[in-house]
């Protein structure tokens, strides 16, 4: 095994809500990383990844736990680590050449030096020509080769990447990243350990040797999984399949023995942090896998996910919908219509209403708990302020924000209550 560069120890990370209350992120992270890997950190949305990097990076502290470099403690912002961020954050009266020129200059590099690394580093990622360049003259992908010749030129032992591709078109993602493993075989950097977060599996697989697979709600170890694969990597080598359905399956977990926390098909609370899940993509869905010729009623979640174009971000949210309503199951990273679900796919436009409306009274503790304040009400209705205020006792402000606008969506498809957006009221105005 390689050198062991960074360790966490039950790194834990809250943030507080208020005098009394303390929202927990993370949980007990347990991980070691060794010298001359790429580990990509892979999860779903609220598992913690860009957390967890920036408290490794040392940007900041965790609430409990310790990460060690080089066997010392992070306790700042670490000289030897380098993060390449998604949104470029070049900046846009620098030079090609000055942005690169940055980090080196804050290590009070002596001028002549920091001129001539930033022009290797600017070569070595095929810049070259557009060292006086401004970024408002450079595409998508050539502010992200900036960003990325800005972290190579300080030398670090860790590159931190945070989903360094998603803002790309998919031709210039994956030319970058073909050079990126071209610029990590032929050593031109002089990078020990790649440190990628990516909400794309095929992403993951393709570019790591180690995928680390965060649980959610808070974030949690949920899997460390090797790739034993050869460079380069083909998508539809089977070796290749079978890992991406590993990761896949994973991530969808046997979610009643997940480490003890309540999750959809154990039930859930009033307060879950409930997936954002568009009313239209969810009919969709429950569609197209009842339509299914070879297995009607079921499909695996790597071939949803190619023939929808999803992410995990988008693909993950429609799932476990289905699941808390129970429309559906998972097993074994397949998504299974339950009866409900396939008797969902064949009903009218009304019966449906009807059916969606049973399923959210009956598995969605927050629509039945405002429906029935709404009835106990003499005016049948409350303001929106009054359910954010409850939430906000156990979700943060963006979470519960969200969490009551998915509501709010569903409630009204199923005629369970309306909304009046200018005046922020629900009511049982109308209701059927």
């Amino acid at each position: 095994m390689s050198e062991l560069l960074i360790e966490l120890k039950d790194v834990s990370k809250s943030f507080k809500k208020s005098e009394h209350q303390d929202l927990l992120v993370l949980d007990q992270i347990k991980l070691k990383f060794y010298k001359k890997q790429i580990i990509a950190i892979i999860g779903k949305s609220g598992s913690g990844k860009s957390t967890l990097i920036r408290i490794i990076s040392g940007l900041i502290k965790p609430t409990s736990g310790q990460v060690y470099y080089q066997e010392k403690p992070v306790n700042g912002p670490a000289q030897g680590m380098a993060m390449v961020f998604q949104n470029f954050a070049l900046l846009p009266w620098l030079t090609v050449l000055e942005n690169v020129e940055l980090g080196l200059e804050a290590l009070r590099i002596p001028r002549e030096e920091r001129r001539l690394r930033a022009l290797k580093a600017i070569d070595i990622i095929g810049l070259d020509g557009f060292e006086s360049a401004f970024p408002r003259e450079l595409s998508g992908g050539m502010r992200q080769r900036v960003g990325i010749a800005r972290a190579i030129v300080v030398n670090p032992d860790l590159l931190i990447m945070d989903e360094p591709f998603s803002a790309l078109d998919v031709l210039t993602a994956d030319n970058l990243k073909s050079d990126l493993l071209q610029l990590w075989k032929t050593q031109q950097m002089q990078t020990n350990i790649i440190l990628i977060v990516t909400h794309n599996i095929e992403e993951a697989v393709l570019l790591a040797d180690r995928i680390i697979i965060l649980g959610h709600n808070p974030g949690m170890l949920r899997a460390d999984l090797p790739v034993d694969l050869p460079h380069p990597r083909f998508e539809q080598d089977p070796k290749f399949r079978r890992i991406v359905d590993k990761v896949y399956t994973l991530m969808a977990g046997d979610n009643q023995t997940f480490q003890g926390h309540v999750l959809p098909t154990a039930g859930i609370g009033l307060a879950y942090r409930l997936p954002d899940a568009d009313i239209s993509e969810l009919t969709g869905l429950i569609e197209t896998v009842d339509s299914i010729l070879e297995h009607p009623g079921e499909i695996g979640l790597h071939e949803l996910a190619e023939a929808w174009h999803l992410d995990v971000d988008d693909l993950f949210p429609l799932t476990e919908t289905l699941d808390i309503l129970h429309f559906a199951e998972m097993k074994n990273g397949t998504l299974i219509l339950t009866e409900a679900g396939k008797a969902f796919a064949k009903a009218d436009i009304l019966t449906r209403k009807s059916k969606f409306a049973f399923h959210l009274l009956r598995y969605v503790p927050l629509i039945k708990h405002i429906r029935r304040i709404l009835e106990e009400r003499p005016g049948q209705s409350a303001l929106k302020a009054r359910f954010l205020t409850e939430l906000e006792d156990h979700l943060s402000q963006k979470d519960a924000e969200q969490v009551l606008r998915t509501v709010i969506a569903w409630g009204r498809y199923a005629e369970l209550f309306a909304y009046d957006n200018n005046e922020e009221i629900l009511s049982l105005e109308n209701p059927k």
